[in-house]
Order: structure tokens, then C-alpha cells, then sequence
């Protein structure tokens, strides 16, 4: 009777508990996307490139994930050289990150006019935190875009690889 009534409370507890626990896993894992810098990009001019970005929810096919969440605020973002992934970032004077799904226009989310020269191959981004984002990240497919001024010519075509994480409420799925 004892493990009858356990396994009662225990399957209780865990469907009353799906959305927050899903608010945790939407929050946990960031969104990626990789970009490729060309190389005919020029020197002290502003140049932008965009690419679809992937979420854990996306690899795992749960696409009812964002039914769970709300109040979704950019918590990090950083760029990381992907190819070569040697390539200091400090080859940016400055670079802004966006997000648009196609349908709510771009909002930008992290931005960094001071890049120093001697970065190394990663660069964590200001961000901006001060409006929330769900329209984006609750949309079809979301687009990261970067815009950004060099430093220096490029000799080569240069991936990078960013990151975006956002913090969330959990919300009760209707």
C-alpha cells in the first residue's frame, strides 16, 4: 500500500511540476549560431552577417518548450573563433548582436564598442537587458545578426560561434 500511495505522490508531483521544470531547462541552455566573417570584409567600415540559431529544445524536438516560459531577458552573450579557432577576437573595434524571427522586426541584445586589441578568442558582449524578448525567442525561427566594424584585414574567411543565454519566469502552459 505504501509504494501504491509513493508512486501515487510521486507521478502528482511531477506533472504538477512540467512547466516550471521546463522554464529551468528553456533558461539553462543557450542559443547558438555561427557566422562567417568573409574576408573581403573592410577595415573601419560597418559590415553585418545574419544565420538561423539553434536551441536545446530544437535538438531534442520539443517544440512546445516556449508555452512554458515568460519574461524571457538576454542574460549573456559572447562570440567565440570557430575557424580558426585561434582568431582573437580583438580583430573587431566594436560589434552589436541582434535577433529578429521574421515577423517582430530586430531588437539588439549585446553590443561592445571597446574591444581591445589583445582579447584572445572569446569575447563576452555588454548586454542589454532592459526589455524583454519573448516576442523573438517565441517565434518560428529566430535569426541572430552581427554587426560589426574590423580592426584589421582578414586574410581568410573567419567562423565564429555565438552565444546567446536568456533568463525566464515560468509560465502555466493553458
Amino acid at each position: 500500500m505504501k509504494k501504491i500511495l509513493f508512486a501515487v505522490f510521486a507521478t502528482v508531483i511531477l506533472l504538477s511540476g512540467c512547466g516550471t521544470v521546463q522554464s529551468i531547462i528553456k533558461s539553462s541552455f543557450p542559443y547558438t549560431a555561427t557566422q562567417v566573417i568573409p574576408k573581403s570584409s573592410k577595415v573601419d567600415s560597418t559590415a553585418s552577417v545574419t544565420s538561423a540559431a539553434g536551441s536545446f529544445d530544437e535538438v531534442i524536438g520539443n517544440q512546445s518548450g516556449n508555452d512554458y516560459v515568460r519574461d524571457i531577458r538576454i542574460a549573456s552573450a559572447r562570440i567565440i573563433a570557430s575557424d580558426p579557432n585561434d582568431k582573437s577576437m580583438g580583430m573587431f573595434k566594436s560589434i552589436k548582436i541582434f535577433i529578429s524571427n521574421g515577423s517582430s522586426g530586430e531588437v539588439m541584445v549585446a553590443s561592445r564598442n571597446d574591444v581591445s586589441e589583445h582579447i584572445g578568442s572569446s569575447l563576452v558582449l555588454d548586454i542589454d537587458n532592459s526589455r524583454f524578448v519573448d516576442q523573438y525567442i517565441k517565434g518560428s525561427s529566430l535569426k541572430v545578426r552581427l554587426e560589426y566594424v574590423l580592426r584589421e584585414k582578414l586574410t581568410t574567411d573567419v567562423s565564429v560561434r555565438t552565444s546567446l543565454s536568456f533568463s525566464s519566469s515560468p509560465a502555466s502552459k493553458n
